[in-house]
C-alpha cells in the first residue's frame, strides 16, 4: 500500500482502531476519519456495556473467535500503556435449570476449542464463594473476562491518529460515494473529500453507506434496542463481577445479565427489542425511512415469522419492569424490581440476510479500493484492535496486487 490517502467512514471504536493501525503500520499514509456526529464514539461504542470478552461463545475457527482472542490481549496491553481502566473482575455463566446445564457443558467444549484462558466448571458451592448472592446449579467461571471504558479507548485511538498527522473530521455526513479517475469522492451536504482508498465502518448505517459505495443489499441492518436497569447504590455490592445466563444458541443475544461497570455501578440487561429507528434509543423514536427499509427487506419478514414468540416476550419485558427483573432474579434473587431503576439504552446493529437468518460472525466485504465492514456486533469492541489488524492486512494485500 504506497503512500496515499485512506478515508474511513465512522468514528466508532472500529473505524478509529483501523485508522490508528494504518498510521502505525504505514507512516506517511494520510488518514482521514469522517463521522456525521459532532463527537467520536457516539453510537454503539458510546452505549457499550464495557465488557472485554474472553471468547466463550463463538464458533471455533470463526473470525469472532480468532479476533476476540487476539483483540483481548492487544486491548489489555493498550490499556496498560495508556493507563486506561482494565479490571479482570471475572464472569460466571450460570445454569439455573437441568437444560441449562446440558447447554453449559456444550458451551464449555466450544470455549475449550477457543482456548479461553483459565475457564473452569464450578458447582453451586463454588458459585457462592465467588458471588455470594448468586444462585445456580453450576457455572462456567472465566477469571480473565474484564471491564473497561470503551469510549475512553476510542478517544485515545483518535488522539493517536491526530498525533500521527491524521484527521478526525466530525459533523461530516456522507451523502454520496463516487469513484473517479482521481480517487473516491465522498460527498457531504457542504463539502467533498477525495481519497485513494476507503473503509466503511458505519455501524448502524453500515448497509446504507456500503450501498452508496456500490455494495450488495445484504445483509441488511435491523436495529435492536437494548434497555438497561441500574441497581440502586445500596444493593450494588451484591454483585462482584459479571453474572450471565447460559445463552440460547439460536440467538446472538446473550440474555439479561448483571454487569459491574468501571465506575462501580451495576447494570442489569440488556433485553433485545426491535427498534423502530436505526438510532432508536427511546421507545418513542420512530423513523418512517427506517421502517420502509425494514419492511422492504424480505429477511425482516422471515426473521419475524421465525422468532415472533421471542420478540413478544422481549416486548413484554420492556414494558414491565417486574417481568424484566423476574428473569434477572433467577440469577441474583436478592435484587428485585424495587432495587433497580430504568437507565440508558443502546442499539445493536444486527445484520440479517435475505433468508431471515441473524448473521452472527463478523462480515467484511471488499469492493476494489473500498472495504466495507458490514457486520461487527459484540465482541467487536473487545476485538477492535485485532479487526484493525485484519482489515489493514486486507488493504496491504490488495495494494500489493494493484
Amino acid at each position: 500500500m504506497p503512500e496515499q490517502t485512506v478515508g474511513i467512514i465512522g468514528a466508532g471504536i472500529i473505524g478509529l482502531a483501523i485508522g490508528r493501525e494504518i498510521t502505525r503500520r504505514r507512516p506517511g499514509t494520510r488518514v482521514v476519519v469522517v463521522d456525521k456526529e459532532d463527537r467520536v464514539a457516539a453510537h454503539q461504542t458510546g452505549h457499550n456495556s464495557g465488557v472485554v470478552h474472553a471468547g466463550i461463545y463463538y464458533e471455533p475457527g470463526s473470525l469472532k473467535a480468532t479476533l476476540c482472542a487476539r483483540g483481548r490481549q492487544l486491548l489489555r496491553d493498550y490499556c496498560a500503556e495508556k493507563r486506561l481502566p482494565y479490571d479482570e473482575v471475572g464472569k460466571l455463566v450460570v445454569a439455573v435449570t437441568p437444560d441449562d446445564v446440558v447447554r453449559m457443558d456444550a458451551l464449555a467444549e466450544r470455549a475449550g476449542s477457543n482456548r479461553v484462558p483459565g475457564l473452569r466448571r464450578i458447582d453451586a458451592g463454588e458459585i457462592r464463594e465467588l458471588e455470594p448472592h448468586a444462585a445456580g446449579l453450576a457455572a462456567l467461571h472465566s477469571p480473565h473476562t474484564a471491564i473497561t471504558d470503551f469510549p475512553r479507548i476510542a478517544a485515545a485511538f483518535a488522539d493517536d491518529i491526530t498525533a500521527a498527522g491524521g484527521q478526525i473530521r466530525l459533523s461530516f455526513p456522507v451523502t454520496g460515494v463516487t469513484r473517479a479517475a482521481n480517487g473516491i469522492h465522498l460527498g457531504s451536504d457542504t463539502e467533498e473529500l477525495v481519497v485513494d482508498r476507503l473503509v466503511v465502518c458505519a455501524g448502524l448505517h453500515s448497509d446504507a453507506v456500503a450501498g452508496l459505495a456500490g455494495d450488495e443489499p445484504g445483509p441488511r441492518i435491523i436495529p435492536f434496542r437494548g434497555e438497561y436497569m441500574l441497581v440502586r447504590p445500596e444493593k450494588k455490592d451484591l454483585v462482584r463481577g459479571l453474572i450471565y445466563p447460559v445463552p440460547d444458541p439460536r440467538y446472538p443475544f446473550l440474555g439479561v445479565h448483571f454487569t459491574r461497570r468501571v465506575n462501580g455501578e451495576v447494570e442489569v440487561g440488556p433485553n433485545a427489542v426491535l427498534a423502530l429507528a436505526r438510532e432508536g434509543y427511546r421507545r418513542s423514536a420512530v423513523s418512517a425511512r427506517d421502517l420502509r427499509d425494514l419492511a422492504a427487506w424480505p429477511g425482516s419478514w422471515r426473521m419475524a415469522r421465525r422468532h415472533w414468540r421471542t420478540g413478544m416476550r422481549e416486548i413484554y419485558g420492556s414494558l414491565s419492569a417486574r417481568a424484566y427483573m423476574r428473569a434477572a432474579q433467577r440469577y441474583v434473587p436478592d435484587i428485585g424490581v424495587r432495587d433497580v431503576f430504568r437507565a440508558g439504552s443502546g442499539v445493536r446493529a444486527q445484520a440479517v440476510d435475505a433468508g431471515g437468518e441473524l448473521v452472527d460472525d463478523f462480515r467484511i466485504h471488499r469492493l476494489g479500493p473500498i472495504t466495507a465492514v458490514r457486520n461487527a456486533p459484540s465482541p467487536a469492541a473487545t476485538s477492535s484492535m485485532a479487526i484493525a489488524e485484519h482489515v489493514v492486512d486486507v488493504l496491504e494485500q490488495d495494494g500489493e496486487q494493484r
